[in-house]
């Protein structure tokens, strides 16, 4: 698509011309653009003044291009034809041929010289630019990252460097030091990591079997298998490697051993935690991949509406975070989205009149003007003894990782129960068992209900891809009352469920992506006081739905009835009602 250019006008001046900004919205960008010297650009994309189509718009009429609005890869076949590092270096898609002119898409037409200069000697073809926003270029190169199994194709540029904190520092331990005998398994380890991480997996399961070493990734909460058996006579000499860079003792191969590493990929730092455990064919391994750009790719991302929550929940979420003092708690089994949610949270009320700290286990995401601390358990930089300190750094609100022990919770509790207000997750199944939780390290109920606000118990549920099918009219009986579901009520409405195999966007798996479903409990006096009493759960759920309180399973059924997931899906998350 073409679009009108104006000549002999600056950036500003074309905002106005095509009328994206005001006059005075120009100035209110020139100030700042005065006082930060960024790119005017920039700052009215930040600012929320124009969004990044309309950038690149500006741009496009600014430099004598077309715009494009882009929308996936037009022609597979010119993958072929031009090297993903190349586009990757210098930020550009193939986007059609015309002719014998092979067309790209930029959002910085000053970098086309390099990329031409570069293309042109490699395809021997003329190559001409369109015009397409910065943030479509960076999601379809992700992409095509993540589509890209590198398994297949290790070569010596995908060695990722191991990185040791010692004493003095931090040391880059290097892959070239390994013994020429061993590295074919460090490049199989090493590619395994490197594809794991591509395709945003959250866990690597390393198991032995009598058909081999079966590698398998966690994306989107499912267990996915990556390769075809790995010969299980490479077994030994595999887990030995991931010991080596875990610090574990790889003599010891009767018990389970636990450990960490950390790697350099793709110029970020990127934390593992790993578990060995003996089985009847051998080692097995666990590796959780803590990637904190897989956690929050964007910055703008740390904002509770795009946790695509209802209106009365968002109310009450906001509420509670922005209460003076108390402990906003949320609560959850392991990948369930809880440190997402305190993130998030805390972003949310992050402001330059407020000193907020953090202590956490690892820091996952950076964030701009707040104290982040990093347990350290092996110099006794324990959770307990970080909170201690973080005390007597006068904050105004704290934000706890995970409460583990007693001496944690209690620190903690008195935090909420002494003027500040805090953040902080507990591993738990549902939101009225967290309270069993803490009276198992020792606290007493009527402390712990005086420090809480509310308890938020969450869950992360796959969508649907765009492919997704109805469920047929003479299926639908069976699995409306296998759900729970009255079938009367719901006879004529459409559900749907994944197609069996999946298209191109989803890999083949019916879904795409996950979102969180949210169960807040506030503690109000009457739920105080049940709780003190010790009441039964019955009677807590009675008197949490009389406050408006939307449970786990109605949140997953609403999710079913608009069509965004599947009644499978659902009964996976949550437990079936009769």
């Amino acid at each position: 698509m073409k679009y009108e250019t104006y000549q002999k006008l600056k950036f500003g001046e074309l905002c106005i011309k095509m009328g994206f900004m005001t006059q005075e919205q120009l100035e209110f960008a020139l100030s700042k653009k005065e006082i930060t010297q960024e790119r005017l650009g920039n700052i009215c994309v930040r600012e929320g003044l124009i969004d990044e189509e309309q950038l690149a718009m500006i741009i496009a009429a600014q430099y004598y291009f077309s715009y494009v609005e882009l929308d996936g890869i037009k022609d597979p076949e010119l993958l072929k034809i031009v090297p993903f590092e190349l586009m990757v270096r210098y930020q550009f898609i193939p986007y059609e041929r015309d002719g014998k002119t092979l067309v790209i898409a930029m959002s910085e037409p000053m970098d086309f010289i390099k990329a031409v200069d570069a293309l042109e000697v490699l395809i021997d073809m003329p190559v001409s630019i369109v015009i397409a926003s910065e943030r479509k270029i960076k999601e379809i190169l992700k992409k095509m990252e993540s589509d890209q199994n590198v398994l297949e194709t290790v070569s010596d540029d995908m060695r990722l460097p191991l990185v040791k904190e010692s004493d003095k520092g931090i040391e880059t331990l290097t892959f070239e030091k390994v013994s020429s005998e061993e590295s074919p398994i460090v490049r199989l380890v090493d590619s395994t990591i490197l594809d794991a991480i591509n395709k945003r997996a959250s866990d690597i399961h390393l198991e032995s079997s009598e058909q081999g070493i079966i590698i398998r990734y966690r994306i989107d909460g499912m267990l996915h298998q990556a390769t075809e058996p790995v010969d299980i006579q490479h077994q030994s000499a595999i887990i030995s490697r991931i010991k080596v860079m875990s610090e574990l003792d790889i003599s010891e191969k009767r018990i389970p051993q636990d450990g960490r590493f950390k790697l350099k990929a793709r110029d970020r730092y990127i934390d593992f935690r790993v578990s060995i455990l003996p089985t009847i064919y051998g080692e097995d391994a666990v590796i959780r991949i803590l990637d904190r750009e897989t956690l929050m790719p964007e910055k703008n991302s740390l904002s509770l509406d795009r946790m695509n929550l209802s209106s009365a929940e968002l109310t009450k979420i906001r509420r509670m975070i922005h209460a003076p003092y108390g402990m906003f708690l949320v609560t959850g089994p392991t990948g369930s989205g809880k440190t997402t949610t305190l993130y998030t949270a805390v972003s949310e009320v992050n402001n330059p009149h407020e000193k907020i700290i953090t202590i956490e286990d690892p820091v996952e995401y950076q964030l701009k003007g707040i104290t982040q601390i990093q347990v350290n358990e092996k110099k006794g930089l324990t959770f307990a003894k970080g909170l201690r300190s973080i005390l007597r750094h006068d904050p105004d609100k704290i934000m706890v990782g995970e409460i583990r022990d007693e001496e944690t919770a209690q620190i903690a509790l008195q935090s909420a129960l002494t003027g500040h207000l805090v953040f902080t997750t507990v591993h738990a199944n549902s939101s009225f068992e967290v309270i069993n939780r803490f009276l198992h390290m020792g606290i007493e109920p009527y402390n712990l209900v005086a420090a809480l606000n509310c308890i938020v118990a969450q869950r992360l549920i796959r969508v649907l891809c765009n492919c997704k099918e109805k469920i047929p009219s003479n299926k639908k009986a069976d699995y409306l009352r296998g759900s729970g579901l009255d079938y009367d009520k719901y006879k004529d409405h459409d559900f749907y469920q994944e197609k069996e195999l999946g298209c191109d966007l989803c890999k083949g798996s019916g879904y795409k992506g996950r979102r969180a479903i949210v169960e807040i409990i506030e503690m109000t006096d009457e739920m105080e006081e049940i709780f003190v009493e010790k009441g039964s759960v019955s009677a807590l759920k009675r008197k949490a739905k009389e406050t408006g309180t939307i449970f786990l399973r109605d949140a997953a059924l609403e999710l079913v009835l608009s069509g965004d997931t599947s009644i499978t899906e659902a009964n996976r998350v949550t437990f079936i009602e009769e």
